[in-house]
């Protein structure tokens, strides 16, 4: 049976860094994964949300 799970890249909305990466389930989880980080960028926690 063939993995379901998609690496996915995170990027501050802030300064649009790219800090984290991340896996998601495809096929349970349709919409984009938004978490709240630390952005070492920034230098606080912001909103990071997935790439395309």
């Amino acid at each position: 049976m063939a993995n379901k799970r998609e690496k996915v890249i995170l990027v501050c909305k802030d300064c649009l860094s790219r800090n984290y990466t991340t896996s998601r389930n495809h096929a349970t989880v349709q919409e984009r994964l938004e978490v709240k980080k630390f952005c070492k960028r920034c230098g606080k926690h912001t909103i990071h949300c997935e790439t395309k």
